[in-house]
C-alpha cells in the first residue's frame, strides 16, 4: 500500500510504498476512501522540514536547550548522531480520514463494527490504516464521505467551543479563518452565539460571512476592537478563541482588548505565549490552551489500551466530540461542502502539498480520493503485510552464513543495533515493526531485503538463522520462545522477559534441545566496552574482594511513560537498572550472594540503592536514581581494592589510583560497547563457539532483578 509521509531531514514529502499495518486488538483495520489534508497543521510541519538546521533550532528552542545539555553529558559527536538519527525519521502525515472496515478487534461486542462499514478516524493519508477503537466512529446514513472527512479537524474547534462554554446570546470572536476557523465559526452560531471574525484573507472572511459571521479585514485596515465593542453593544467580547497559526503573541494580546471583564480566551491554534500580566488581571480574564479534539487524546489508557472515560464524569470525550460533529453534519447545521477548494486523487497528493507550501492558488478544503475496489484482488494488494526492498544480496557481498530477521523499529535499533549489526557483514534479510513505517525507512536506509508488519514471517522463513528483538519488553519472551523453537539464533534486547514464569519457560525451551542449542544473546553490552574490558583486566590482578560503587542519575520519564507500566515495559528496575546489575556480576566474577532494595519514600518514583554480596567477598552498590539533575554524569563507577582505585565517568575517561602502570584511559567518543558485543555474538556463530555471555548468568542476572523489581511494585 501506498502512504504519506514527509522527511523532517530533507523536507521532502513523499508518497512512499510500505506494508499494511497489522490489526492489533482494540484497534480497527480501515481502508481508505478519502482523506483530508489539515492545511494549516501539515504546512508548518512540511515548512519546518524544509528548514535548515539553524531555522528548525529557532522554532524549537526547547530542543535546543536539550541538545545542549546532552552535548555536556554525552559529548558532542554521540549528540550530533542523536540529532541527525532524529530528523531522519519519517513523519507521517494526516490525521481526518474516512474509509470502510476491513477488520475490527474490539475488546467487546458494543464496540464492535462490522466490516464494511463507514467510519471516521484520525488515522494518516495511507491506503489502509490501524486506528484505536476509541479515536472511531460510525458514520450516520445521511452525511457523504467528503463530509465525513471534516469530522476530526472539527472536533479540535469543537473542544475548544467547549471549554469557552459560550450561550445563547453571546458574542463570540474566532481570530485567523482558516479551515477549523470558518467550522469554529459555524459551531458558535449553531449554539445561538454572535460571532466575528477576524483575519488577513478577504476570501476566507467572506465565507465566516456566508456562515452567520460579522468580518473584520484586516487587509483592509478594519479595526476588531471597534467591531466587537460595536457587535456587543460597548461591553467587549464574552470569549475569544484564537484558530490561528502564528509564533506573535499579538493575537492573545488583541483577544485580551477585545474581551469584556471576565471573559474567556481559548487557544485552539498556535500563538506565541509571551502573556502581559496588564492584559488578563485589569479584566480578571481566563485563559485556556485547548487540547486537539478532546478528553483521552493522548492519554494511552484512553486511546491504545481502550478504556472509555464515563460519561457521567466526562461528558464530551474525542470520541464523543466526533459523534456531536457528525451529527451537527447530518441536521444541515454543519456546512463543510462550501470549504471544500480542491478534489485530488490520493496518486497525486505531492501536487497538494506543493500547493500548500509554495501558496500559487488560494485553498481551503483539500480532499484526497482514493481509487475504490475494482476486484477483489485489488483489495487484497492493498493490505499486504510484506514489500521486496531490494534483490537479494550476492554471497560475496554479505556474510550469508548469518541471515538476518530484525523484529522492531524504534530509536533503539536505528540509532545503536542496525549500524552495529551492519558493520558486521551480516545478510540483512527482513525487518519487522508495526505500522510499516519506520520499518521500511531503516529497512531502506541499512540494505534489508523487505519490510513487513507480519512478525510470523521472520519465524516462519528458514532462510532466516538469527533473529534481533528490539520491541517493548512484554513482547521479549513470547518472541524469544517463537525464536528458539524456531531454532534460530536470537539476540534480545534488555530485559529478557518480565516473570519468573517466562524466565523458567525460556530455560527450559534451550535445555529441551539435545544437542547443539541455539546462542542466546541478551543486550547487555556494557561488559563489552573498552573501558569495561581494561578495567577487568586490571582487577584480574587484585586476588581479595572489592568494593563497587556505581552510580546512575537516570533522571525521570513522564508518569504515563509505557516503561512505568508493569504490564507492558516492567518498570525501570527491570526494564534499565538490569544492565548494572549485570555489569557488577560481570567485573566480580562470582556468583550474587545475598542482595537487597532500599527505596525512597516517595510514591511512584523508582530511586533505589541496591546492595549486593558476592561468592569472594566482594561488596557491590548500584545507586539508581531519578531525582537528579541532567547535567550531571549519568553513570560513574567507582572500584576500590588492593589499596588501589578505578573511576570511570560516563564510558569516556577511566582513571585508576595507586597503580604503577596504570593512570588515565580516555575516548573521543563515549562507547557503552554495542559494536563490539555485536561482533562477538555475530563470531560466536559463525565460529560455533559459546555464547559472548554464559546463558547461566543471564538467568542469574534476570533472577535477582526480577526478585528485586517485585519490591518496588
Amino acid at each position: 500500500m501506498k502512504q504519506i509521509l514527509q522527511n523532517l531531514k530533507t523536507g521532502r514529502t513523499e508518497l512512499v510504498e510500505i506494508p499494511a499495518p497489522q490489526a492489533k486488538p482494540g484497534h480497527l483495520l480501515i481502508k481508505t476512501t478519502h482523506t483530508l489534508i489539515s492545511a494549516g497543521t501539515e504546512r508548518m510541519l512540511v515548512e519546518f522540514s524544509r528548514g535548515n538546521y539553524l531555522q528548525k533550532a529557532k522554532q524549537q528552542p526547547e530542543k535546543v536547550r536539550q541538545v545542549l545539555e546532552k552535548i555536556k553529558t554525552d559529548g558532542l559527536l554521540p549528540t550530533i548522531d542523536a540529532v541527525r538519527a532524529k530528523l531522519d525519521q519519517p513523519l507521517a502525515l494526516g490525521y481526518c480520514h474516512v474509509g470502510t472496515v476491513l477488520e475490527c478487534q474490539a475488546s467487546n461486542f458494543q464496540e464492535r463494527l462490522l466490516k464494511g462499514e463507514r467510519v471516521i478516524s484520525n488515522g494518516p493519508h495511507a491506503e489502509v490504516v490501524c486506528v484505536p477503537r476509541n479515536l472511531c466512529v460510525r458514520i450516520p446514513n445521511h452525511v457523504s464521505e467528503e463530509d465525513a472527512s471534516f469530522t476530526v479537524v472539527s472536533a479540535i474547534g469543537l473542544q475548544g467551543i467547549r471549554l469557552a462554554n459560550p450561550s445563547v446570546g453571546e458574542t463570540f470572536v474566532v481570530i485567523g479563518l482558516g479551515l477549523i476557523g470558518l467550522l469554529t465559526v459555524q459551531m458558535l452560531h449553531a449554539a445561538g452565539c454572535q460571532v466575528l471574525g477576524v483575519d488577513i484573507d478577504p476570501a476566507k472572511g467572506l465565507l465566516a460571512q456566508k456562515f452567520g459571521a460579522t468580518v473584520v479585514d484586516l487587509s483592509l485596515g478594519g479595526d476588531p476592537l471597534a467591531a466587537v465593542l460595536s457587535c456587543s453593544g460597548g461591553r467587549g467580547a464574552d470569549g475569544v478563541l484564537i484558530t490561528a497559526a502564528t509564533t506573535s503573541s499579538e493575537p492573545v494580546h488583541q483577544a485580551a482588548q477585545m474581551c469584556r471583564k471576565r471573559g474567556r480566551i481559548v487557544l485552539v491554534g498556535m500563538a506565541g505565549l509571551e502573556l502581559k500580566r496588564s492584559d488578563l488581571y485589569e479584566k480578571e480574564l481566563s485563559f485556556q490552551v485547548s487540547c486537539s479534539y478532546g478528553p483521552g487524546r493522548y492519554d494511552p489508557e484512553y486511546e491504545e489500551k481502550g478504556h472509555d472515560y464515563p460519561i457521567g464524569y466526562v461528558r464530551w470525550t474525542a470520541q464523543r466530540n466526533f459523534e456531536a460533529v457528525l451529527d451537527l453534519m447530518a441536521s444541515g447545521k454543519l456546512d463543510v461542502k462550501s470549504l471544500i477548494s480542491h478534489r485530488l486523487p490520493f496518486e497525486e497528493a505531492e501536487k497538494a502539498y506543493k500547493l500548500i507550501g509554495e501558496n500559487t492558488e488560494p485553498y481551503t478544503g483539500i480532499l484526497l480520493q482514493y481509487q475504490s475496489d475494482k476486484a477483489s484482488q485489488t483489495s487484497s494488494l492493498l493490505v499486504e503485510k510484506t514489500i521486496e526492498l531490494r534483490a537479494p544480496s550476492r554471497p560475496c557481498a554479505a556474510n550469508t552464513s548469518i541471515v538476518a530477521g530484525v523484529i522492531g523499529s524504534g530509536n533503539f535499533a536505528g540509532q545503536v543495533l542496525l549500524p552495529a549489526l551492519q558493520q558486521t557483514g551480516a545478510r540483512l534479510k527482513t525487518i519487522a515493526s508495526s505500522k510499516g513505517v519506520t520499518g521500511t525507512h531503516l529497512g531502506k536506509k541499512f540494505g534489508f531485503e523487505r519490510s513487513t508488519t507480519d512478525v510470523e514471517r521472520i519465524f516462519a522463513d528458514a532462510e532466516i538463522t538469527t533473529v534481533f528483538i528490539t520491541t517493548r519488553h512484554n513482547t521479549h519472551a513470547q518472541f524469544v520462545l517463537q525464536a528458539l523453537e524456531a531454532g534460530k539464533h536470537v539476540f534480545v534486547e534488555k530485559p529478557l522477559c518480565l516473570t519468573l514464569e517466562e524466565l523458567d519457560s525460556i530455560t527450559s525451551q534451550l535445555l529441551n534441545f539435545s544437542t547443539s542449542p541455539p546462542l542466546l544473546m541478551v543486550g547487555f553490552n556494557r561488559r563489552f566496552a573498552p573501558h569495561i574490558v581494561k578495567l577487568k583486566t586490571l582487577l584480574s590482578t587484585i586476588y581479595e574482594p572489592k568494593s563497587f560503587i556505581l552510580t546512575v542519575n537516570a533522571g525521570s520519564l513522564p508518569p504515563e511513560h509505557w516503561n512505568h507500566d508493569p504490564h507492558i515495559g516492567g518498570g525501570r528496575i527491570l526494564g534499565e537498572a538490569c544492565h548494572f546489575i549485570d555489569l557488577l556480576r560481570f567485573l566480580a566474577g562470582h556468583h550474587f550472594g545475598h542482595y537487597s532494595l532500599i527505596r525512597l519514600n516517595k510514591k511512584g518514583e523508582e530511586t533505589v540503592s541496591l546492595q549486593f554480596t558476592f561468592a569472594d567477598g566482594s561488596i557491590g552498590t548500584i545507586h539508581y536514581f531519578t531525582n537528579g539533575n541532567k547535567g550531571f554524569s549519568k553513570e560513574h563507577l567507582e572500584v576500590f581494592g588492593a589499596g588501589k582505585i578505578l573511576q570511570l565517568d560516563n564510558f569516556k575517561t577511566l582513571r585508576g589510583y595507586g597503580w604503577k602502570t596504570f593512570h588515565q584511559m580516555k575516548l573521543w567518543r563515549q562507547d557503552k560497547g554495542h559494536h563490539q558485543e555485536m561482533q562477538r555474538f555475530i563470531e560466536a556463530i559463525e565460529q560455533g563457539g559459546a555464547a559472548p555471555i554464559p546463558f547461566e548468568e543471564i538467568v542469574e542476572v534476570m533472577r535477582v532483578t526480577l526478585e528485586l523489581s517485585s519490591e518496588c511494585k
